[in-house]
């Protein structure tokens, strides 16, 4: 009869198990957005609905530049706050779908003190006295145990987590290692079994390639918006861009500014020089504006010499300072033969326009950022213009 009643229980965490997978396998076939992709993961591995952990972080590989990056921790700062949070999912009867909805209205719960560690860790990939790395370097999952955890006590990770114990557990897409993800319970202490950590493995299996297909619906999206000539965001990508950030601004009752950008007397330097020497400057000011520009900004390639910027969260002052800067940078670089233009050097006007001060909708918006960067040109070029007289 024991045997039995130990069989049935066996059975009954399998099909447990495979209920958990099935649903944390159906979150993820819902969107290939990278931040949507990677809080869908910790969230399986921390829900109630879930793995159940106390805590999770995930990391990403950077190949390019030899990092391994924090992108994601999903966890309570305090375990009074873990107290309220389990309760509360647990009075509204949250699911997974409900706890991925969530995120999807709003974004608040990453705001932690534990994320913003997490986001704020870089080690190095080929670094093997880290934890991190070795996990990606070797390919294995690692379980922390009291008695083992104190030979790594100087690891940047275990700063982070002050745990007593962790499951440390790499992403696989096919035949290589692009993330790591790591969980412990902290507030609960409970241990982790050998049944945890087997179906925490099967889940990174699963996160691993749902990882990587957000990683090709990325850069397919950037091929099919980019410019050619310039690799900034093309035209059309520009108006998708600047709705969304509207959208974002009346939801969070931002300021949002946009920068329309064209440079002064083109037309003479195309005719006589050709347009091969036109659209290298005209990729040489696309590096100038992507690389002076705010990492939360927008630079899109208009039309011909003209280009546009959003600026999210950016009032008319702020804009102003970043106008400024790009219209002084531009005019002191030194282009190739630009002693031909009427000045001795290639210069650009610019149009400011505040939401929602200046317009309340994208037309307006570009219509009156267009016409201040025509004032600025009638004033005599090589201006800045955020005002209409």
């Amino acid at each position: 009869m024991e045997e039995i009643a130990e069989l049935r229980e066996k059975l009954n965490r399998a099909r447990t198990e495979l209920n958990i997978l099935y649903e944390i396998s159906n979150a993820m076939r819902t969107t290939l957005k990278l931040d949507e992709v990677l809080y869908i993961i910790l969230t399986s591995v921390t829900a109630h609905a879930g793995l159940g952990f106390n805590r999770a972080m995930l990391f990403l590989v950077n190949e390019k530049d030899g990092l391994i990056e924090g992108k994601m921790g999903i966890g309570p700062d305090t375990g009074e706050e873990a107290y309220h949070i389990w309760k509360r999912i647990e009075q509204q009867r949250m699911d997974l779908d409900d706890l991925v909805n969530a995120f999807k209205i709003s974004k608040s719960m990453l705001e932690s003190q534990f994320n913003q560690q997490v986001r704020n860790l870089k080690l190095p990939l080929n670094d093997k006295d880290n934890l991190l790395s070795l996990a990606v370097l070797e390919g294995m999952p690692f379980h922390l145990t009291p008695q083992t955890i104190g030979n790594y006590r100087l690891d940047p990770l275990l700063k982070i987590l002050n745990t007593q114990e962790a499951a440390i557990v790499p992403l696989r897409a096919k035949d290589k290692v692009n993330g790591v993800v790591i969980a412990d319970n902290i507030f609960t202490k409970r241990p982790i079994s050998q049944d945890d950590l087997r179906i925490f493995i099967m889940l990174a299996n699963q996160a691993g390639l749902a990882i990587e297909n957000s990683h090709l619906y990325e850069q397919a999206i950037i091929r099919s918006n980019s410019d050619s000539l310039t690799g900034l965001w093309n035209h059309g990508y520009f108006h998708h861009l600047l709705h969304t950030e509207i959208e974002k601004s009346k939801i969070n009752k931002d300021k949002l500014s946009l920068i329309m950008l064209d440079m002064d007397n083109f037309k003479i330097y195309n005719d006589q020089l050709g347009h091969q020497a036109g659209d290298k400057v005209l990729k040489e000011l696309a590096n100038l504006l992507s690389g002076y520009s705010r990492k939360m900004d927008w630079v899109a390639r208009y039309g011909g010499e003209e280009f546009a910027i959003i600026l999210p969260q950016a009032n008319k002052k702020e804009a102003l300072v970043l106008g400024e800067r790009l219209r002084q940078t531009i005019a002191t670089h030194p282009f190739a033969q630009e002693e031909i233009m009427p000045n001795k050097k290639l210069t650009a006007s610019l149009g400011i326009v505040t939401f929602p001060d200046d317009a309340q909708t994208m037309s307006e918006l570009i219509t009156t950022a267009d016409k201040r960067m025509y004032i600025a040109k009638a004033k005599g070029k090589n201006a800045v213009c955020a005002e209409e007289y």
